[in-house]
């Protein structure tokens, strides 16, 4: 646009001058020639007009980019509107938004990795639960033999702390009760007495009695079988091993396998 302008305005200087030259020609002419007059004036006019077109022309370049651009009449096929959008936009849904409807938050589900193990353990202790609810509901109603029974006549004769264990871990599930001695329910000692007299040994109805029939050892001697006697002698149980204890725990609870929580000494019978 620069170089344009400049060569208006050098055709312009050149109009100017020519009146001069031919001036200059005449003044040099020939004696005989007739003298032609100077057009001054016309040439001033000229360069007036020149210029006034030059500056116009500036001016109204120099505009353009601020009105000139309507992107409605100059947009090329590629920027104008498809008529999918126009449909878009022309047929386009509205939701109205009750005034009464309430936000409800939404609660996101928690999942946490679980390995093998986990799965496992989970797995036995459900079936464990499983079957000490089955073996409260059997005893519930019990009418077997009883301490003194077993006494007369024990299933196990040959004595084994391990077995006493076991057979002890068949009444989990049997319901406490204060001085029961038989699976319809149990309260801690006459749990003991009557796993013992299974295997023909006869112990009384008391955790005090029970603790001075056999003989102390010390922790590290004790194997599932052995005697649990918590300090003051107000609770007892069968040693589990891994620092728990089988027993029958408190109203309310049943005959289970749980941590020892409190002061305790073993007890060995049998030797």
């Amino acid at each position: 646009m620069k170089a344009g302008i400049a060569a208006r305005l050098t055709a312009a200087r050149l109009n100017a001058d020519a009146p001069r030259a031919l001036a200059s020609r005449g003044a040099t002419a020939p004696r005989g020639s007739a003298p032609v007059a100077p057009r001054r004036n016309r040439g001033r006019n000229v360069l007036s007009v020149v210029v006034m077109t030059l500056a116009v022309g500036l001016v109204a370049t120099l505009a353009i980019p601020s009105y000139a651009f309507d992107p409605a009449a100059n947009a090329s096929p590629e920027f104008a509107r498809s008529d999918l959008q126009t449909l878009k936009f022309e047929e386009a849904q509205t939701v109205d938004v009750s005034a009464d409807a309430t936000e409800t938050a939404v609660a996101r589900d928690n999942y946490d990795a679980t390995t093998v193990e986990e799965l496992e353990a989970a797995k036995a202790a459900k079936a464990a639960e499983e079957a000490r609810a089955a073996a409260a509901a059997t005893y519930a109603s019990y009418s077997g033999p009883s301490a003194a029974d077993y006494l007369a006549n024990p299933p196990y004769p040959n004595f084994s702390l391990q077995q006493v264990y076991e057979v002890g871990l068949q009444y989990q599930g049997v319901p406490y009760r204060y001085g029961g001695a038989d699976p319809s329910g149990f309260d801690c000692s006459g749990f003991v007495m009557f796993v013992y007299a299974q295997f023909g040994i006869s112990l009384a109805h008391s955790v005090r009695s029970q603790a001075a029939s056999g003989t102390i050892i010390s922790p590290e001697d004790a194997v599932p079988g052995d005697l649990v006697i918590f300090s003051g002698e107000g609770h007892d149980g069968i040693y589990a091993g891994n620092g728990n204890v089988l027993h029958a725990p408190y109203e309310g609870a049943s005959v289970r396998v749980q941590p020892i929580w409190d002061s305790v000494y073993y007890v060995r019978l049998g030797i």
